[in-house]
């Protein structure tokens, strides 16, 4: 891996990725950093670490459990593991970092 992980960079490993929505960029510990881009309808599942997402471009609703807020380029939203969890109603740009991190099932609230 290069030292740094670029938009274009991510985009490009996308492309190669035989039509996927996401690609995985970077390893380390229990840290996982992937390029994700739905394209229409985000038809992701749950998972199993907690994880963040930075949004590189685009805006649209972000939904966690029974929550609905908006989001745009430069939001930080935050899914913990196991908890329904979608990107809706967004723009053909959209586009987002995330960070999956930490133990299976999660960290523990209030914990570190």
């Amino acid at each position: 891996m290069d030292d740094r992980l670029t938009p274009a960079a991510a985009r490009a490993a996308l492309a190669a990725s035989g039509g996927r929505t996401f690609a995985t960029l970077f390893r380390h510990g229990t840290l996982e950093v992937e390029f994700y881009r739905p394209e229409g309808v985000d038809h992701q599942k749950p998972h199993t670490k907690d994880e963040a997402y930075v949004v590189l471009s685009g805006s649209g609703w972000f939904v966690l459990g029974g929550d609905r807020r908006p989001f745009e380029p430069g939001a930080v939203l935050f899914a913990p593991a196991g908890v329904v969890h979608r990107f809706e109603d967004f723009t053909p740009d959209f586009a987002t970092w995330v960070f999956f991190y930490g133990p299976d099932g999660g960290e523990r609230l209030g914990a570190g």
